[in-house]
């Protein structure tokens, strides 16, 4: 028997809700015919996917099977929700997936230049980091891509949207923002600094040193500024993020570091809507992205 989305499906929720009743009245089936969808899955697998009868304990197997059944799903559903959308919206539709530092800026002013132009145009927007931005351009998920660095995809052309320069970023009372001289990179603690994913861009050997001695990641906006605004944590990004910090953060330049972050917008060839895919490229373009 072959694997189904139908079995992944009902894996997922099962596990999820932790029994087959609660399962079944999501899923809009019976308890007995959910229960008959897992045992195929696990006979297909070969292997037991709950550690009881109750459904209540995933074994480890299950735990890497649910994972990944999620994914799988949501996956499937957004391409449905996709389809509809476009299905339902002859006028138009426009899908953008950004890195989160261009959302408070030129993103915004763009969609209203459009919006204002095009009132029966729909448009979707998607905040994510360059490499789910990027997964989300090939899976067909979006027209419109703004990611850091000099990014070129394969159906994508690449445009340059601004640069930033990278800086200091901590609490607003920390030493290194309130001392009179800028900071310099021997003044960075690798063991208060949270490494992010821009810090990849910087190829300063002394910056690079100082990644190579600290033993905090975080690899995403939201755990990153939680590291960063308990106090202790530093770390370094671009300007640009200034917009989304919260308000107990501050961003410092460092005086010998003179780095900069790229932005690029990249723009499907072949889409559904490609005069207003164009159109919409050529509005991000002339936007003011960074002060």
């Amino acid at each position: 028997m072959a694997l189904t989305l139908l079995m992944l499906r009902s894996f997922a929720v099962v596990a999820e809700t932790g029994n087959l009743q609660d399962a079944a009245g999501r899923l809009g089936r019976t308890p007995s015919a959910v229960s008959m969808t897992l045992k195929h899955l696990e006979a297909h697998l070969g292997a037991r996917l709950f550690e009881t009868d109750r459904k209540n304990r995933l074994t480890p197997l299950g735990q890497e099977v649910f994972d990944l059944a999620q994914h799988q799903v949501r996956q499937f559903d957004e391409s449905v929700a996709t389809i509809e959308t476009l299905a339902r919206t002859p006028k138009g539709v426009l899908r953008v997936a950004s890195i989160p530092s261009a959302m408070h800026r030129g993103l915004p002013s763009a969609v209203e230049v459009m919006m204002a132009r095009h009132p029966a145009l729909k448009i979707e927007i998607r905040d994510a980091d360059t490499e789910n931005v990027k997964s989300l351009l090939v899976r067909g998920q979006a027209e419109i891509g703004i990611v850091s660095g000099s990014v070129d995809l394969n159906g994508f052309a690449r445009r340059h949207l601004f640069e930033d320069p990278f800086g200091l970023v901590a609490v607003a009372h920390h030493p290194l923002m309130r001392q009179a001289h800028a900071p310099k990179l021997r003044e960075l603690d690798p063991a208060s600094f949270v490494h992010n994913n821009l810090c990849a861009q910087i190829a300063s050997s002394a910056f690079q040193t100082l990644l190579q001695h600290t033993k905090l990641a975080a690899r995403n906006t939201l755990s990153l500024m939680s590291m960063v605004r308990s106090g202790r944590r530093i770390t370094v990004l671009p300007a640009a993020v200034v917009g989304i910090m919260p308000e107990t953060l501050a961003f410092r330049t460092i005086a010998d570091l003179d780095e900069t972050r790229v932005t690029s917008l990249l723009v499907r060839e072949k889409s559904l809507f490609p005069d207003l895919v164009a159109e919409f490229a050529e509005v991000l373009s002339q936007q003011t992205w960074f002060l």
